[in-house]
């Protein structure tokens, strides 16, 4: 089960959210918005689509991580070492 199962809801409405952005930046380009403008938008759909990452890398780390160290063994290494190259890709996003 993910992590994340108990916020799926939630996380769902945001994507929607952030899906109705990016069409919102679809016709602002189809309708030559100020550049400005337009720049200003996308950073919000990225800050947007950070938060929700964010989310599911908490999700991740309390539910899955969690259970993996709790067990012990390689998984728990593993586990970890995925949880920071996950987090070393946010970092470079």
């Amino acid at each position: 089960m993910a992590g994340y199962s108990t916020e799926k809801d939630q996380l769902l409405r945001r994507l929607r959210r952030v899906e109705g952005q990016i069409r919102g930046l679809q016709r602002m380009v189809d309708t030559d918005t100020y550049c400005i403008d337009t720049l200003t938008q996308v950073s919000a759909a990225t800050k947007a689509l950070q938060s929700v990452a964010l989310n599911l890398l908490d999700a991740h780390l309390t539910h899955c991580v969690h259970d993996a160290i709790a067990g012990g063994g390689a998984e728990a290494d593993a586990k970890v070492a995925e949880a920071s190259q996950a987090i070393a890709r946010l970092m470079r996003a």
